[in-house]
């Protein structure tokens, strides 16, 4: 198995440093291929979401009050983008924790996405913890092309994104 690049300094949880995994994705960087469930048994990849745009919300785990908020909030604002733009929220939450919260919390416009089989996405951009293998906050937009036009890395985990940066970045390319 190839030795992931570990990254550290960059990011902590509640003041504590971690340390992520896997590579730094910048703008201009061709959005890296990933494996994640749909379901237990159903696999999704970014092919899967070719010719549209993508805003990618990766959240550690819907079960705590930011990641929460960070997907009501995508998920109202998917209403507005309209049909060539899908957003995906990635955490690393079983599949069935993950439709539990969105039927519970009425999230219905976001595709929810589990990492939890293989880390695929989290070690492709840069975001799995090695610490406690969960996916670190970041936000991703990437073109009908599959070209990274925004990236928000979180560094405290806590933290919010810009929302109001990543929709204007996510508005412009469509």
């Amino acid at each position: 198995m190839t030795q992931l690049q570990e990254r550290t300094g960059v990011a902590t949880l509640g003041g504590n440093p971690i340390t992520l995994l896997g590579p730094e994705i910048k703008v201009g960087d061709q959005a890296p291929d990933f494996t994640v469930n749909k379901d237990l048994m159903t696999e999704v990849h970014l092919s899967d979401y070719a010719g549209k745009v993508k805003l990618i919300s990766v959240v550690p785990s819907v079960d705590t009050a930011t990641c929460d908020a960070q997907t009501r909030r995508f998920n109202v604002e998917a209403d507005k983008l309209g049909d060539d733009v899908v957003i995906l929220t990635i955490s690393a939450d079983l599949p069935f924790a993950q439709s539990r919260f969105c039927g519970a919390s009425g999230i219905d416009k976001v595709v929810t996405l589990s990492d939890y089989k293989s880390r695929s996405f989290g070690q492709a951009y840069g975001v799995l913890i090695k610490e406690i293998q969960l996916d670190q906050r970041a936000i991703f937009i990437v073109d009908a092309n599959d070209t990274v036009r925004y990236v928000e890395y979180l560094t405290e985990m806590s933290a919010h994104p810009n929302y109001e940066a990543a929709l204007q970045a996510l508005k412009e390319l469509v």
